[in-house]
């Protein structure tokens, strides 16, 4: 794969439901500026984990290397736990990326089961990843530029219709002049400044996937040039995109009209008076769904193969076929989503609820620990004598970069401890963590301990 490749999987893992679903949410929990500035200090915090990224994956390019970089730079047990955490987060996504998919093909089809066009779309994005990684890669692009295609749009002509270009509009709709929706009745933060904190932990969440171009470093022409390219695109595009979307639609619409009942993508399109803007909405969404889902097979395959790789999974999860895919550790992966779909409809309430939290734990989890392992592979690198200016890319102001980036993903589950709806992400995933460092030291640890030095 190339930059261009590396770009739009960060890119496809990121913009997905949550901006074309929850985002009207977010901008009812903390008001139009609220939300504006959650997403730019989770932009903020993405790039400081991504410069984190750029160093690691430059050093250590191998396909699936978040628990490589873990293991290298900490210590084993780390690199172990960080694998499965991440491993259960695309694992759960692929779940509910299918469910969701199955009902929004509803809407065209509502005499075809659900399950059915769960079934398809599995068959779908199992299909790409077991071709080859060009070919994912190729896929991944096209799905992720209609993602973008769909947000550019928004910008551009919810822009164009606040400052008064709004020509294919009903003479009689009414749009609001620029930002005046932004003075809201009950001044600049009507739920105060705790709004504002619930809605910059979901913004760390909707940030999660940008993190896949250090998996996909290992099957990538020439990482060195192409993954640092990658993060500085990737970084800059999230941030207008969803700075740009987020400040469009809380300018058209009024923050407690804007929920859960309907895209805003769809409101704002239909106000413009965009022709079936329901259904366009609607072909993007399965889109950006098949894309996450996409991702997040690739990624977990790439994990376990990885893991197999390390000597902390089965070996048949190492074997390659004749176009270098690692089938089992795929067919594995699929498995595993599939597991996660049917405990979404039987154990919905326990099971489910229990890997859903994991999940959302793990988003965050795993970006402290690449910049904890970027923090201790500088300080071995300079150690041993190593000169910075060697380096293909070097993360910028050194420590204070990965310092920063740690206590800030850390402040943020402290956050969550005190937010009620997400402290269930606490209450499993702190234990989960606990239970794979435990497996690993019975498992591994003594095999390790009588390694000689």
């Amino acid at each position: 794969m190339t930059s261009r490749h590396l770009v739009m999987i960060a890119m496809g893992g990121v913009i997905g439901s949550g901006l074309f679903l929850s985002s009207g949410y977010t901008i009812s929990q903390a008001g139009p500026l609220g939300a504006v500035l959650a997403y730019l200090i989770g932009a903020f915090v993405v790039y400081l984990v991504m410069t984190c990224l750029g160093e690691l994956a430059c050093a250590y390019p191998v396909s699936g290397a978040f628990h490589i970089y873990a293991s290298r730079s900490i210590n084993p047990a780390t690199g172990f736990t960080t694998a499965w955490l991440y491993w259960l987060t695309w694992a759960v996504a692929l779940g509910s990326e299918f469910t969701a998919c199955g009902l929004l093909m509803q809407r065209w089809f509502p005499s075809v089961s659900v399950w059915v066009w769960c079934l398809v779309c599995a068959a779908v994005v199992f299909t790409v990843n077991a071709i080859s990684a060009r070919v994912f890669g190729e896929t991944e692009y096209w799905f992720s530029l209609i993602k973008v295609a769909a947000v550019v749009a928004l910008i551009v002509l919810g822009g164009a219709a606040i400052a008064g270009f709004h020509p294919l509009a009903d003479r009689h709709q009414v749009f609001p002049h620029l930002l005046e929706n932004f003075d809201t009745p009950g001044g600049l933060f009507p739920h105060g400044m705790s709004g504002v904190l619930v809605t910059v932990l979901a913004s760390f969440y909707a940030f999660s996937g940008s993190e896949l171009i250090g998996v996909a470093a290992g099957e990538t022409d020439d990482p060195a040039r192409a993954v640092p390219k990658a993060l500085r695109v990737t970084v800059v595009r999230l941030l207008v995109f969803f700075a740009g979307a987020i400040t469009v639609i809380a300018a058209m619409i009024p923050y407690d009209k804007v929920g859960l009942d309907e895209s805003p993508f769809v409101t704002v399109f239909t106000a413009i008076g965009i022709p079936y803007a329901a259904d366009v909405m609607n072909f993007v969404i399965i889109t950006a769904l098949l894309s996450a889902g996409n991702s997040g097979l690739y990624s977990c395959a790439r994990m376990l193969f990885s893991l197999a790789e390390e000597g902390q999974a089965p070996q048949a999860l190492r074997r390659l076929n004749a176009r270098q895919i690692p089938m089992a550790a795929l067919v594995v992966s699929m498995l595993g989503g599939l597991a996660s779909l049917l405990s979404s409809v039987v154990a919905a309430q326990t099971v489910y609820l229990v890997l859903v939290s994991i999940a959302g734990f793990a988003a965050v989890a795993v970006w402290m620990s690449i910049a904890a392992s970027q923090f201790f592979h500088r300080r071995a690198f300079l150690r041993d004598g190593g000169d910075v200016r060697t380096l293909p890319y070097r993360t910028p102001l050194y420590p204070a970069v990965p310092v920063l980036a740690f206590l800030l993903c850390l402040v943020s589950l402290v956050g969550v401890a005190l937010d009620p709806a997400q402290a269930t992400a606490l209450y499993f995933g702190i234990p989960f963590v606990a239970a794979c460092y435990l497996y690993y030291h019975l498992r591994h640890g003594r095999r390790t301990s009588e390694t000689p030095s």
